[in-house]
């Protein structure tokens, strides 16, 4: 009861991919949360990348979106007049969420309050803050099998940047800096400039 009483829940920062490893509950035939961690969560806060967009505007007005945040992908949903929310917003922005989640035929998704275009920075200002504030430091054989991985798959391309590899990785920032330095110190990856990294083996 007090939590219907609330006016408003608060909005968890959370990475897609812990959302979507979420297990949604439901309670008298309706949505009531999503447990994640201790955590039951109704709103969130995100920020993630638009990958695809999708706008039905006739008698039944239905619009999507598809954010990914590189630890997971997720859909934004609005109906009915609430589609203007989506208005001007492209694949490929980068865009602060808030909004609440719902579930359906078990999918999880977001039902947008607040939809803003921000700098991609923010992407990785993100992820560093909500690692930071984890308890986990992160399995580190398994971190510097990651980071070599990446490494290697990026060699056609010509090398990876030390920010993608801080994004795609699910440890702390410091963890994966110690264990770069490492690799490089050990030969088996070498920066042919700051902040860009390439496999030697």
């Amino acid at each position: 009861m007090e939590g219907e009483q609330r006016k408003r829940n608060i909005a968890y920062k959370l990475r897609i991919g812990d959302i979507i490893k979420g297990r949604a509950v439901s309670g008298e035939g309706r949505f009531l949360f999503v447990e994640i961690g201790d955590k039951k969560v109704v709103r969130v806060n995100i920020i993630a990348n638009c990958v695809d967009k999708f706008v039905q505007d006739n008698e039944k007005k239905y619009a999507s979106l598809t954010v990914d945040d590189a630890s997971g992908q997720i859909r934004l949903k609005a109906f009915g007049d609430d589609i203007e929310v989506f208005k001007g917003i492209m694949q490929g922005d980068t865009l602060r969420i808030i909004g609440n989640l719902r579930e359906w035929n078990g999918e999880i998704y977001v039902i947008p309050e607040i939809l803003k275009k921000i700098d991609p920075r923010w992407l990785l200002v993100r992820k560093l803050e909500i690692q930071s504030s984890r308890k986990d430091v992160g399995d580190t054989p398994s971190v510097k099998a990651q980071i070599i991985q990446k490494i290697k798959e990026a060699e056609p391309e010509g090398g990876i940047e030390v920010d993608a590899i801080i994004l795609d990785i699910e440890a702390k920032p410091e963890v994966i800096n110690s264990e770069i330095k490492k690799l490089l110190e050990e030969g088996i990856i070498y920066e042919p400039r700051p902040g860009k990294l390439r496999y030697l083996g």
